[in-house]
């Protein structure tokens, strides 16, 4: 039985990337999709108090909140670093939120982009405590945290607070393996603990929707040997919903076509057959197989930096940033990968690295590179 029987099926509605008009929300569009999201049996709603600099719960108020009744859907909000300096801030805060929403309660509440940044301020300021009274005192439904950073990380995190109740993780299928992001790790710690898990960017930030042309191949054949007309995101869905424990697949829908291509997935979901599985890999392997920088994270260079830079991981960021544009590769660069750890900039040019390493990399001149694109 699914820990969360109310979440009716395993679309959710992100609403950080809502369509746009003219600088503001698409108002009569968002309506739109979201009569169409619930006509089609979905009931999960997601969004923060900083996406779309703050228009995006103020929408959820115009297009959801005010036009159904309040148990046809369940709506996600989060507790997010930057909006609270003290222990006081965070209620007032959180009321402004249910106000802004629309709403008396929220069904999930999420410590936002958990990691190494920024835990110790919720811990000083007492924030899980607070969500924890917020949920006996029927604000809350479920409190959770939402995750950005290493496995071991996670496994802190839930070893301190087991009360938390669901783990919002990215998790796709390139990703799945990254070094930086570490999806299979953290999903494997969010198994050990048995939390279940809220997936977000499911098709990375759009980049598995437009994909090289080698990659788009794979999937052509595939839809015309098995005379279907699936659509790339479609494959990337499935392929986190597919996963146990996964609850619900976030898609930021920002107009209507998306939403029809993903209610078509997922109005009637089935998990992956082997055939779209073994394509799903092919792609994540010719995608992953296009790095700009050919490390294999034999971790030679690192047993022997004396400063311990982590320089596959640096790399792993850069292919990403270069192959798809990712923006969040900047994000595990600033906020993850050097908050206890040297920058690409820090490296003293020794060359012990370049000694060590086994494909011949001329890895001081990589270093400045990578320090160019992210610092």
């Amino acid at each position: 039985m699914t820990p969360f029987p109310e979440i009716k099926k395993k679309l959710g509605f992100g609403c950080m990337r809502l369509p746009m008009l003219d600088g503001d929300v698409d108002i009569e569009q968002t309506c739109r999709m979201v009569d169409a999201f619930l006509d089609a049996g979905f009931n999960y709603f997601d969004t923060a108090h900083g996406y779309i600099d703050g228009k995006s719960e103020t929408a959820i108020r115009e297009c959801l909140t005010s036009r159904h009744p309040r148990e046809s859907y369940l709506l996600t909000d989060k507790l997010s670093s930057g909006h609270f300096k003290t222990e006081s801030d965070i209620r007032p805060l959180f009321q402004s939120k249910l106000d802004a929403c629309g709403v008396d309660y929220f069904d999930f509440y999420l410590m936002h982009a958990q990691g190494k940044v920024n835990y110790d301020h919720y811990l000083e300021c007492r924030a899980y405590e607070t969500a924890f009274a917020l949920k006996v005192e029927g604000k809350v439904r479920h409190v959770g945290i939402s995750f950005h950073d290493k496995a071991e990380f996670l496994e802190r995190i839930l070893n301190d607070y087991p009360q938390i109740e669901v783990v919002q993780l990215q998790l796709n299928y390139v990703d799945w393996d990254d070094m930086s992001v570490q999806g299979r790790q953290c999903y494997e710690v969010c198994r050990k603990h048995g939390k279940p898990v809220l997936v977000m960017e499911p098709v990375k930030g759009g980049n598995l929707v437009k994909l090289p042309d080698d990659a788009q191949k794979v999937y052509d054949a595939l839809n015309a040997a098995h005379g279907t007309a699936n659509s790339n995101a479609s494959y990337a869905i499935r392929f986190a919903a597919g996963l146990e424990g996964v609850v619900s697949v976030l898609s930021g829908m920002s107009d209507m076509a998306q939403m029809e291509d993903n209610i078509r997935t997922m109005r009637d979901f089935t998990p992956l057959t082997q055939a779209e599985q073994d394509a799903v890999t092919r792609v994540a392997g010719i995608l992953t197989g296009k790095p700009l920088i050919p490390c294999t994270a034999c971790r030679y260079c690192t047993e022997v930096c004396p400063i311990g830079i982590p320089i596959p991981e640096f790399f792993a960021c850069m292919n990403a940033r270069k192959v798809f544009n990712d923006w969040n590769q900047k994000f595990y660069y600033q906020d993850v990968l050097t908050v206890d750890s040297p920058k690409a900039s820090d490296c003293l040019k020794c060359g012990a690295c370049e000694d060590a390493c086994p494909q011949h990399l001329e890895i001081r001149s990589l270093l400045e590179n990578v320090a160019a694109e992210f610092e």
